[in-house]
């Protein structure tokens, strides 16, 4: 099931995404919302009714699927990417945090702070969206407290983080997150193709089978650390490649079976 937040007008609701099977009206397999009652955290088998209202996707406005209390991030975890950021792969995960003011939505400009940055990175991610608060979850169990997930870009000013030492300004700016498409809650996280592109041309690819820490691994780490609440983001690390954008650029993100994140590059002012 995929569960998009959306907007039409100034009504901001979830939604259960499908296709058309054509009508008379519409075509076959042109994307659709059908509207939700409740919210898809809620408790219960009846979390998710679905009220008899739809729109099509291309009449709606997608928004960032989820609003996390924290995005929990996880830094360098393929092998070549930590080989390209000059170092050797961490025996464990690096964790860091970037704020829910970072996170926005699909086709949401990323705002590249020039003034106070002179290169800002594209990071496509897969990221898992919490669905149950929980702490201390071994890993035989993540499954039970994973809702979905969805495509990612920790987007990073690169030369901050060198100049820093630590993440937090780097990868803290406003819009910093994309989020999206949507929520894709039946994704088997273990070996899925993921590209990153700018302007049409990839500029990363790779399968989660490459992670050096999977999933359940990752949440059982960050759970033995933090309590993580429904709807808290945890980003799984970015796969070699990753370079630099410049305002004007469109960058995408696309993992298999779950969809494509894309968004434009705008200056902040």
């Amino acid at each position: 099931m995929r569960i998009a937040r959306f907007a039409v007008g100034d009504e901001v609701g979830y939604g259960v995404v499908g296709e058309t099977r054509g009508d008379g009206v519409t075509a076959s397999g042109e994307q659709v919302i059908a509207e939700v009652s409740g919210h898809p955290f809620g408790p219960g088998p009846d979390a998710i009714r679905l009220t008899g209202v739809s729109h099509l996707v291309a009449d709606v406005r997608l928004l960032a699927p989820v609003l996390p209390s924290k995005v929990v991030a996880v830094g360098k975890n393929y092998a070549e990417h930590a080989r390209e950021m000059g170092g050797e792969p961490p025996a464990e995960p690096v964790l860091f945090l970037k704020p829910s003011t970072a996170v926005c939505g699909p086709g949401d400009p990323i705002r590249y702070p020039a003034t106070l940055t002179e290169r800002v990175d594209y990071e496509g991610e897969l990221a898992v969206v919490i669905g149950r608060l929980c702490r201390d979850v071994p890993a035989s169990q993540v499954a039970g407290v994973i809702f979905g997930y969805t495509c990612a870009n920790d987007v990073t000013a690169r030369d901050l983080q060198a100049r820093d030492g630590q993440w937090t300004r780097a990868k803290g700016f406003d819009t910093f997150c994309p989020l999206g498409p949507w929520i894709e809650t039946d994704a088997d996280p273990a070996g899925l193709e993921l590209t990153t592109s700018v302007n049409g041309e990839i500029r990363q690819r790779a399968r989660t089978s490459q992670l050096l820490h999977d999933v359940p691994a990752l949440v059982a780490y960050a759970s033995s650390v933090m309590t993580l609440l429904p709807g808290d983001v945890l980003l799984t690390g970015t796969p070699a490649g990753v370079g630099p954008l410049t305002i004007g650029d469109e960058v995408s993100v696309t993992i298999e079976n779950i969809g494509t994140l894309t968004n434009p590059v705008a200056g902040r002012d």
